[in-house]
């Protein structure tokens, strides 16, 4: 019987020189799980900035990291995610470099995209039978009085506080900042990466990535291509597939 991983998580992730790049800046290669070098010349990310993203890969949220519901398991994931992305078709999304809630991310140029939010919800909706309801714990670490009541709500009703009217995409690359780390890590990314920002982010697949055991870094399970082809990442075997 194949092991079930701790967590199972569907991510936006990118592919190309932009995956490149912001594997190196954050120093892992979620498909390999292999540690890299900062991207070109630059010098290495202070840990702190990186460390926290670097954790779950470089990646955009779809349906945030959850534990299976009981009867569940990795095939169901594998099969769920086979019918999503066969049902997608290809966009693109132009992105610009931010600060968010704290944090710096590639996010959406034009502020919403009609097709990201829509891949986003049918995300949402498509894995929450799979989902084991989270912890007291887990909703603690969302500081729920800290959240807006819409965000209060999709956190009671969906596991978390940024789903369907709440939901901002954003690639993360770094953890929470002060306002001057912010700065430096917004002219530090945008003098290296800000080329790679003239071509839109082309959206073409959703992948699961798998938290093998807790405290442990995210991998890539599975990237699903909206053609119906796949690829294999080091944590394929807790899909069962």
């Amino acid at each position: 019987m194949t092991q079930a991983a701790y967590r199972y998580a569907i991510y936006l992730s990118p592919s190309g020189p932009l995956a490149t790049f912001g594997n190196h800046w954050l120093g892992r290669d979620a498909d390999t799980g292999a540690m890299l070098p900062p991207p070109g010349d630059m010098p290495a990310a202070p840990a702190e900035w990186v460390s926290a993203p670097a954790h779950y890969g470089l990646h955009a949220t779809l349906k945030p990291p959850f534990r299976l519901a009981d009867g569940a398991n990795g095939a169901m994931v594998d099969a769920a995610a086979r019918d999503l992305a066969r049902r997608q078709t290809p966009f693109d999304a132009p992105l610009a470099l931010r600060a968010l809630r704290g944090f710096v991310a590639w996010t959406l140029a034009d502020g919403g995209s009609p097709p990201m939010q829509a891949l986003a919800d049918a995300c949402v909706l498509a894995f929450d039978p799979l989902r084991a309801p989270p912890s007291a714990q887990e909703l603690a670490r969302r500081v729920p009085d800290r959240l807006s009541a819409e965000e209060r709500r999709m956190l009671d009703a969906w596991g978390y506080p940024y789903v369907f009217g709440t939901f901002v995409f954003h690639i993360t690359l770094t953890g929470m900042l002060d306002a001057a780390s912010q700065r430096a890590a917004i002219a530090q990314l945008a003098a290296a990466s800000g080329k790679l920002l003239q071509a839109p982010l082309h959206v073409d697949r959703i992948s699961v990535f798998v938290q093998p055991a807790r405290g442990e870094d995210f991998v890539v399970a599975r990237h699903y291509g909206f053609d119906g082809s796949t690829a294999d990442g080091a944590g394929a075997a807790y899909l069962g597939a």
